[in-house]
């Protein structure tokens, strides 16, 4: 919290600077020190499955007219590239259709036959023919009938629908293009609210479509069930009908943990809750919903389960947010490193780490069983933002800071490019996340989370030694040896070693001061880098934000 403070009232290079100093004590007792206050508060050791994600300040940001309508992208797809080459079986013959006619026996006929505006065909030796409002599927059967009727033995027959008069139907209402439009006469109502640009995602309906026919509507169109199940009202359309696309109804947003944001349409200003789950599709595990909007009363919110939902009534406005809020009895953990079974385990949620070890089998030739550590993803969180904060300080305090002379200002322009190249090669590095919790010899007992992943080592019989050494490498450890003579066979340190900034990292996770302990086989000797600038204070920063991305990834950063 001090490093916080600190920070709020920085308010020159200096006092910056001083907050640095305060954010980087209070990180190197958390990326370290957590082994020092490794009793986790129990409020964080219950983790975070299925945590509730706080629904009041995110449906807070989710309005109607913030999401898309359900069915938005409907017309992007092809309807009005139709095919001719096929006809419905239903479809029934109108004026200006072309027939096919063929008979052989007691009466030979190869005629392509139009229907005249009175319905009817006419075939030569046999007479006029009705076929208006006879299906293809009938017609064969319709003309067969009509020539044994003069033919009444020997004579068999074959029709075929051969061309169909394309109709003109006006589109009109809450679409983007009003107007005429031709096409068949049984194409759907989508092929004609294709041609007409589709509904209008923002006035128009999707659920209130009429077609009328001599000023009479004879189909109302719901496009949901079609969105949702492919069904569609059939019917055929004459010259001269219109579709009229409706004003778009009442809404309800809804949005969480549902496959996609949409806005539903209600059919009147309530709706049971159970008709607008019908277009849900919620994510697994969602156990709750936030319900907000306007009644007569004023403004109103709750947060119910699905099952006390499923007795509200909806009203037009009204926002909906699906949550996963309910907490599992278990959590699942990894475990890695040297260990026999398996590597997953789902636990009790209060389980402790203690108990898990005990049902892991080791053998303690290989395992080096007290420096088991934890990788734990809001360990990780932390470590990035407060090094991601380190940094975003250190250039807001130097790269805006004015130069009073000339060659200070060269100085600066030299010390920005170090600090712009040094930020950029800071921000790729991972993080380890790492949890100290052996220490001393000792594995202390803390609360286990959901993701976490325990870390049993192998026994190692080297040490490795990296940074500013000539050759990085790792070596056999010998009792009795220091720090000292590990870097002397790595061939000393460079001219850019800082020789009084080096660090043991065990294998446990914890990183402590070379000079304050003794050398333990699996240690890695880290040689920090100097800072080459002679601006003090740029040089304790970078030095300290060094030091701090050493204990949070073991890279010892060249600069």
């Amino acid at each position: 919290m001090s490093g916080f403070i600190c920070a709020a009232r920085a308010q020159s290079a200096r006092l910056v600077l001083l907050a640095l100093l305060c954010q980087f004590a209070a990180i190197q007792v958390m990326a370290q020190g957590i082994s020092a206050q490794v009793e986790v508060p129990a409020s964080q050791q219950a983790g975070p499955v299925l945590e509730s994600v706080a629904p009041r300040d995110v449906a807070a940001q989710v309005r109607v007219d913030d999401i898309p309508p359900f069915g938005a992208s409907l017309f992007a797809g092809g309807f009005s590239a139709r095919q001719t080459t096929w006809l419905n079986p239903g479809y029934r013959v109108m004026p200006g259709d072309q027939i096919t006619v063929r008979a052989w026996g007691a009466l030979e006929l190869d005629l392509v036959l139009p229907v005249d505006t009175q319905g009817n065909i006419f075939i030569p030796q046999v007479g006029p023919v009705q076929v208006r409002g006879v299906s293809a599927a009938d017609l064969n059967r319709q003309v067969s009938s009509a020539i044994r009727q003069v033919y009444t033995d020997n004579v068999s027959v074959y029709t075929n629908l051969q061309g169909i008069q394309p109709v003109v139907v006006f589109v009109t209402g809450f679409v983007k293009s009003p107007g005429r439009y031709s096409g068949a006469p049984s194409d759907s109502v989508l092929n004609y609210l294709d041609q007409a640009g589709g509904i209008d995602v923002e006035t128009g309906s999707f659920r209130d479509i009429r077609v009328t026919r001599q000023g009479r509507v004879i189909v109302r169109v719901d496009l949901y069930p079609f969105l949702l199940d492919g069904e569609l009202p059939r019917l055929q359309f004459e010259e001269g009908d219109t579709i009229v696309v409706g004003r778009r109804g009442p809404m309800v947003a809804v949005s969480g943990d549902v496959a996609r944001p949409h806005g539903y349409e209600l059919t009147s200003m309530t709706e049971s809750v159970d008709e607008v789950m019908r277009w849900l599709q919620l994510k697994p595990g969602v156990s709750h919903v936030l319900l907000r909007g306007i009644r007569d009363v004023g403004p109103f919110s709750t947060y119910v389960s699905l099952d006390e939902f499923h007795n509200t009534w909806l009203q037009g406005g009204d926002e909906l947010f699906f949550s996963a809020d309910r907490r599992s009895d278990t959590i699942v953990v990894q475990v890695e490193g040297s260990f026999e079974g398996p590597s997953r385990f789902s636990i009790p949620r209060d389980a402790r780490l203690m108990e898990l070890l005990d049902s892991i089998r080791v053998d303690p030739r290989s395992a080096d069983v007290k420096s088991v550590s934890i990788r734990r993803r809001s360990v990780m969180v932390r470590q990035r933002d407060s090094l991601d904060e380190s940094l975003r300080r250190l250039e807001t305090a130097y790269l805006g800071a004015s130069s009073a002379t000339v060659d200070e200002s060269k100085i600066r322009v030299e010390e920005a490019k170090l600090i712009q190249d040094f930020v950029k090669r800071a921000r790729q590095l991972d993080v380890s996340g790492r949890l100290v919790v052996a220490q001393g010899g000792r594995v202390k007992d803390v609360g286990l989370q959901d993701g976490d992943v325990v870390t049993i080592p192998a026994r190692s019989d080297s040490v490795l030694v990296s940074g500013e050494v000539l050759v990085p490498q790792a070596m056999v450890y010998q009792s009795g040896e220091g720090v000292e003579d590990y870097i002397q066979r790595a061939g000393g340190f460079t001219d850019r070693a800082n020789t009084a900034d080096i660090l043991l990292a065990r294998q446990s996770g914890e990183v402590v001061a070379a000079d304050d302990v003794a050398l333990r086989p699996g240690d890695e000797v880290l040689v920090l880098p100097e800072v080459p600038t002679k601006n003090l204070e740029l040089a304790k920063t970078l030095s300290q934000i060094v030091y701090q991305i050493a204990v949070a990834t073991k890279v010892a950063l060249d600069l």
